[in-house]
């Protein structure tokens, strides 16, 4: 559950994640990427364009001359396309003369598409002049709304309630030879060869996705008012006549191929995209977020896996997701490129990451297992070895030695007390390693301290008489609730340690003392003593003092380490009080019982 939960949290850092502004700019500039990577190839385009290029300018006397050069180039159109399309404004008067000319040109084109725009205040549309407009089938924006690079273009603007086609496409489909019905995400046309669907949102402006082409028909129009009477080209079904001119064209935007073209070359390829019927459509983000989805199981079920397998079937899903949108760009369909990646290698990313702190959160449970169970067999041997001794030189004086009744009846006792001593030991133990690896809990019972500290120091005192020392109990009444074994547990050892560490003739003495709230039992001995760096390290296993290593007293660091563990497991601590060569204090301190009941 932990993994999948990570897992999907992944998926859902990518998600959000692909709704910022940097996965668009990403996506855009894939997009560019792959127009340029899947070139569209048009043998043979539908539209001409006529420049007017440097050496028309230089030839006719300039813009001043414009006019009178559109009129000519009208003129000189020997067999009249279909459709021409003019990539000028003409909002301005000129020259009456000038403007007479070429309105007379521009009556005698069948299907003529003028150029309108919005002016720079937004008020309404600068339309062109009303001599030039009633000879104009059609009247086509002509914005391009590049950011920063053109790669759609809306079909339609609108200025309060006058709403207005885009050039290329009043060019693409007169208005004589269609009827529209729109929907909100597409319009439907009713063309001569059919009907066709032209996708494109109300929101945007129905905007569409240019297929960019290299393949362009470009003719200057000093050749053909050069050479009158030149037939076009075959094929073409429409002429767009505009300025490519760089010193005259003022709209050379950006567009996906990665370079710059004028106006009236972007308004043709928006016309042969048109006329061809084919679109590129944004996927839904339904199917998006369906897709990262199915990237994240696809990845997370592969990286459940151990090893290399996880590796062999998570990789090739991977590159899958980067394939993702050039399969479904050649199918003209515009699928984001950043959202899959991202959710594909942050997931993967995640999935491993999980997995191989899972592998070792497992191995290093599985090396503090083994060190348990060594740290236990070091305990075994350290705690168990003063029992079996005893046990096994008893039992070799009953069967060297005849011994009168009387003392073989005591021996049989200490052999029984030996016994059961070794076999709460043995309880004990398991108890302290159940406790350790959490699987026990801890008994919560009334346990009188003072009957535990006498109980402790009554074991003890003959350990203590064998070198002469003087073990004193200074003792008050209170009550503990835990785990009375275990606690005797502990203050014996504490107790043991004492004798142990301090030399013949000394004083050992155990205090009970009630604090706030809390019971201290205190072992003070007049031993060797601890230095301050060593009373830091006290209680980790294996540990012993540099003094305890040069005295030749066997130990191997375990006990105190259960006995803190023991105190912390009941909500207490350990304090120690030392100087070298002054003795140390070892100080048990647990909290104090309220609870009412028999003590143990």
């Amino acid at each position: 559950m932990r993994y999948w939960i990570a897992v999907g949290a992944a998926w859902v850092v990518a998600t959000v994640l692909s709704w910022t502004p940097l996965s668009t700019a990403i996506d855009d500039s894939a997009y560019d990427w792959m127009s340029r990577l899947y070139t569209v190839s048009r043998p043979a385009p539908q539209a001409l364009i006529v420049a007017i290029d440097e050496t028309t300018l230089q030839q006719q006397g300039g813009m001043r001359s414009l006019r009178t050069v559109l009129a000519k180039v009208l003129d000189a159109l020997a067999a009249a396309p279909p459709v021409v399309a003019i990539d000028f404004t003409l909002a301005d008067a000129g020259d009456p003369a000038e403007d007479a000319l070429l309105a007379a040109a521009m009556a005698r084109i069948p299907h003529l598409v003028l150029a309108t725009d919005i002016a720079q205040d937004g008020s309404g549309w600068q339309d062109p002049q009303p001599a030039f407009a009633r000879t104009a089938e059609a009247l086509g924006h002509v914005h391009a709304d590049p950011d920063p690079v053109s790669r759609r273009i809306p079909l339609e603007k609108a200025v309060g309630r006058t709403r207005r086609w885009a050039m290329a496409f009043e060019a693409a489909y007169p208005q004589w030879a269609k009827t529209l019905r729109e929907s909100t995400d597409a319009i439907e046309l009713s063309t001569s060869n059919g009907p066709l669907v032209v996708p494109g949102t109300r929101e945007s402006g129905r905007a569409v996705a240019v297929r960019f082409s290299e393949t362009t028909r470009i003719v200057s129009a000093s050749q053909l008012l050069n050479q009158p009477g030149t037939a076009l080209p075959s094929g073409v079904q429409a002429v767009f006549i505009g300025t490519t001119a760089m010193t005259a064209a003022r709209d050379r935007l950006m567009t996906p191929l990665g370079r710059m073209l004028t106006g009236v070359e972007i308004h043709a390829q928006l016309f042969e995209t048109l006329r061809e019927g084919r679109f590129r459509v944004e996927t839904s983000p339904a199917l998006v977020l369906l897709a990262g989805l199915s990237l994240m199981v696809l990845v997370g079920f592969a990286f459940q896996q151990r090893g290399w397998r996880a590796y062999l079937m998570g990789l090739p899903i991977i590159v899958f997701a980067h394939a993702i949108p050039h399969i479904e760009f050649q199918q003209d369909r515009i699928f984001p490129t950043f959202g899959p990646i991202l959710t594909a290698w942050l997931v993967g990313v995640t999935a491993a990451t999980f997995q191989y702190f899972g592998q070792r959160r497992q191995l290093v449970r599985a090396q503090s297992e083994k060190a348990r169970y060594q740290e236990a067999i070091h305990w075994v041997t350290h705690e168990m070895r003063t029992p079996l001794t005893a046990i096994q030189g008893s039992s070799e004086l009953m069967t060297r030695y005849k011994l009168p009744e009387e003392k073989q009846r005591q021996i049989a006792d200490m052999i029984n007390a030996e016994s059961k001593r070794l076999a709460q030991m043995i309880q004990t133990f398991l108890n302290v390693e159940r406790l350790s690896g959490g699987e026990m809990q801890l008994k919560r019972e009334p346990v009188s301290m003072t009957r535990l500290v006498d109980n402790c120091v009554g074991r003890a005192r003959s350990l203590a008489e064998r070198k002469q020392q003087r073990l004193i109990a200074e003792t008050a009444s209170g009550t503990a609730s835990g785990d009375g074994e275990l606690l005797e547990f502990a203050l014996y050892n504490l107790v043991t340690n004492a004798i142990k560490y301090s030399p013949e003739g000394t004083e050992v003495r155990v205090t009970l003392e009630a604090r706030d709230g809390e019971l201290a039992v205190s072992v003070r001995d007049q031993g060797m003593g601890i230095s301050a760096s060593d009373i830091k390290k006290l209680g980790t296993k294996f540990f012993r003092t540099d003094q305890a290593e040069k005295s030749g007293i066997a130990g191997t660091g375990i006990g105190l380490s259960i006995v803190r563990e023991i105190i912390t497991r009941h909500g207490g601590h350990l304090e120690v009080t030392s100087a070298l060569g002054e003795g140390s204090c070892f100080t048990m301190v647990v909290p104090a019982s309220v609870t009412e009941g028999v003590e143990r």
